[in-house]
């Protein structure tokens, strides 16, 4: 019996491959739903009420369940909420699951897992064969301390709901990630003054070209990866000119170096003189924010869209090969363990354009490896040693991303997918 922690997408997607390979399982999940963080009524969520997906649904679902032909091309949060109990309903899974039940402690015993649930009030205790962890990257906050002491209210992207909360305030967004730029946006709106302080620069998309989504443009003719960077910088920069245009900064890498900031209403507020961009933070004195470039502003408000850390609070750092003082564990295609063949750690893999099908084919990698072990394949005993000898092994596709935690488990899509099916290939024929 496998466990499996997390009802959100990649939950979901483990949960349905373990059951296409007849895998008995249980999962576990905090709320009372599935959907994970895409379900704002999820204390732990950290949705806000204008969210949407930042890729297309084409480019995002599982391909055996297309979102309907009604949902938006870029899906709300209430949306993916229907879409994902659609799911559990369609292939059964939510029996599976134990609802509003906590991980509190994941330790490991000979080969099998010891898994601590609490449910209720009640602890209990249950023995796994093997664990699947899916809970998720984005619940702990990555909050900088200010260099100084602010008076008036500071808040991370992920404690923030409603725009409401921004009215008649002057605001100061830290931090351009896709949040932060939704959330500047938002703020336009309903603040008195909305700033953004930028320590680097982005590459900034804009999510529609030409009437269609912009992720699903391009992509049949493939180019040598300098090429590519070189030709898609040039027409992003033909059709939304240059950050500094805006006021903000160049960035200083190339582009697909680093996740680009899909929205083009942030350049728009930008150019409208409804968002003033600011350098990065020197010192704060009080409600006084003093900036790099000698500039000195007050605020009421100082919202931190500066992302998230990798956080699985309920197994300690040895069971993952997460080594002192990196960002990420050291696993095998982002997912698995060099030494325990019945751990896996899914969903700690970010790439542009991968969605939730490349996910979903990490899951099906997994359960297919899971089936393969019990058959004691050779196909099976060759991933094993793959996975012990190339731990470290980073799929970039030659790119040289940005040296920041959140870029620690970031992979290239079409490196990342090929090495999925490469595994997937030799394992399948050994069914027979």
């Amino acid at each position: 019996m496998y466990a499996v922690i997390g009802a959100g997408p990649m939950g979901l997607a483990c949960a349905r491959n373990l059951q296409k390979q007849g895998i008995p399982f249980t999962g576990f999940e905090l709320h009372s739903d599935v959907g994970g963080l895409w379900d704002i009524d999820n204390p732990h969520s950290t949705m806000y009420e204008t969210a949407h997906l930042i890729s297309s649904k084409r480019m995002t679902e599982f391909a055996e369940f297309p979102m309907k032909d009604s949902v938006a091309q870029y899906p709300s949060h209430h949306e993916l909420k229907t879409y994902f109990q659609d799911f559990v309903d369609h292939f059964g899974l939510r029996e599976h699951y134990e609802f509003c039940t906590r991980v509190i402690r994941v330790e490991r015993e000979d080969d099998l897992w010891q898994i601590t649930t609490e449910c209720d009030g009640q602890q209990q205790t249950r023995t796994f064969s093997g664990l699947m962890i899916a809970n998720g990257t984005l619940h702990t906050p990555n909050m900088p301390e200010l260099p100084g002491e602010f008076t008036g209210e500071l808040m991370h992207s992920a404690d923030y709901r409603s725009p409401e909360v921004f009215r008649d305030k002057r605001v100061l967004i830290v931090g351009c990630g896709n949040s932060g730029a939704d959330i500047a946006v938002d703020a336009v709106h309903h603040a008195r003054s909305t700033d953004m302080s930028l320590r680097r620069g982005y590459y900034f998309l804009p999510k529609f070209l030409k009437g269609k989504p912009v992720d699903t443009i391009g992509g049949k003719l493939k180019l040598p990866r300098a090429v590519k960077q070189r030709v898609d910088s040039a027409l992003i920069r033909m059709v939304m000119g240059k950050p500094s245009d805006y006021g903000l900064p160049d960035p200083d890498y190339r582009m697909y170096e680093s996740h680009p900031v899909i929205n083009s209403l942030i350049l728009h507020h930008l150019g409208h003189g409804d968002i003033t961009p600011r350098r990065s933070i020197e010192r704060v004195e009080g409600k006084t924010v003093h900036f790099s470039d000698g500039e000195s502003t007050d605020y009421d408000l100082i919202l931190m869209a500066t992302g998230y850390l990798l956080d699985y609070p309920f197994i300690d750092k040895k069971h993952l090969n997460w080594r002192p003082n990196e960002d990420a564990p050291s696993l095998y295609l982002n997912m698995m363990h060099p030494e325990y063949d019945n751990l896996f750690l899914m969903g700690m893999v970010e790439a542009t354009g991968l969605g939730w099908e490349g996910r979903n084919q990490q899951a099906r990698l997994a359960a297919i490896y899971i089936r393969e072990q019990q058959n004691d394949t050779a196909a099976a005993s060759e991933l094993k040693q793959r996975k012990k000898s190339h731990a470290d092994e980073r799929l970039d596709g030659g790119y040289n991303y940005i040296k920041l935690a959140r870029m620690a488990y970031y992979v290239n899509k079409d490196a990342y997918l090929e090495a999925l099916a490469g595994h997937i290939n030799k394992l399948e024929p050994a069914r027979g």
